[in-house]
């Protein structure tokens, strides 16, 4: 094994370790591989799920040292080398009606930041917040992005039957160079590990299986509960609010006002003179007002 397996700032351990580590950490996964390097751990999974006579068990864990065609919300590009990032992706089938599936995209990011804070000394939690839909960040600088994507599953018997695949690339280290290539603040685990023992101790292996569970969980929880719990759940992990906001939709501003949580149905509520305005998950970027 290249590394040390409590420092997930140095190299990564191999892909078989990681394999290995992963598949005795989530025994309720079907499927769990790691490779050297690939085009898309989310691309991946949705191509083996599309593929006929393929394994019809999920969920599954597909993860990576390097991505050559990563992608971020909106169809940006991640950039990633390899030891820097850690990036993999898992895929569920999930049982929910279609206009319910939006919703997903804040559920996930809180269940994620509350796993991770759970790695963390107790009183430096509250300095891991969620940025709405569902980004990740350090003191206001992004630590972490979320992609979902969804589909009909392939053997699906019934109409609310979907394909989830969720990928998740986390800075491990190398955030001063890529904060001064995207000119913001972007932070890693490293930075965290030098302030947190806790942190410090936690392998790559650890922070992978910590994030996959919670998503496992949290899937769980919304088909046998529904989402009446996630505007509470959220505003625990909210990083924006109070904060005045920007809302931009392809470019224009669309609305300003101070973030307020959100619904019930996962979108983010923003207060202004007009009163409250429901942002949908999906059709917006967030900016914070300078």
């Amino acid at each position: 094994m290249t590394g040390s397996p409590h420092d997930p700032a140095s190299a990564l351990p191999s892909p078989e370790a990681l394999t290995g580590a992963l598949r005795e950490a989530l025994p309720q996964f079907r499927q769990v591989d790691w490779v050297e390097q690939t085009g898309s751990t989310n691309a991946d999974l949705l191509a083996r799920a599309r593929r006929e006579g393929g394994p019809p068990d999920r969920p599954w864990l597909l993860g990576t040292h390097l991505q050559s065609q990563g992608r971020g919300r909106a169809g940006r590009t991640w950039q990633n080398r390899v030891d820097a990032n850690l990036m993999f992706s898992c895929a569920f089938d999930v049982f929910l009606p279609a206009r319910r599936l939006p919703t997903l995209a804040p559920l996930i990011g809180l269940a994620t930041c509350q796993a991770l804070r759970a790695r963390l000394e107790p009183h430096q939690r509250a300095r891991l917040t969620m940025k709405w839909p569902n980004d990740l960040l350090w003191d206001q600088a992004k630590l972490a992005g979320i992609l979902i994507e969804s589909t009909r599953s392939g053997a699906a018997q019934t109409a609310d039957h979907h394909l989830i695949i969720i990928g998740m690339g986390l800075n491990l280290n190398d955030a001063r160079a890529l904060s001064q290539s995207l000119d913001r603040r972007i932070a890693d685990w490293a930075e965290i590990a030098a302030d947190d023992p806790v942190a410090a101790r936690t392998s790559a292996a650890e922070l992978t299986a910590c994030a996959a569970r919670s998503w496992y969980d949290a899937l769980n929880h919304v088909t046998a509960h529904g989402f009446a719990d996630l505007p509470a759940r959220y505003a625990e992990v909210d990083g924006l609010a109070g904060r005045m906001l920007d809302v931009l939709d392809d470019g224009h501003l669309r609305h300003t006002g101070a973030a307020c949580g959100i619904d019930a149905d996962g979108r983010l509520l923003l207060r202004n003179a007009e009163g409250v305005q429901a942002i949908t998950v999906g059709e917006i970027s967030v900016r914070l007002q300078r």
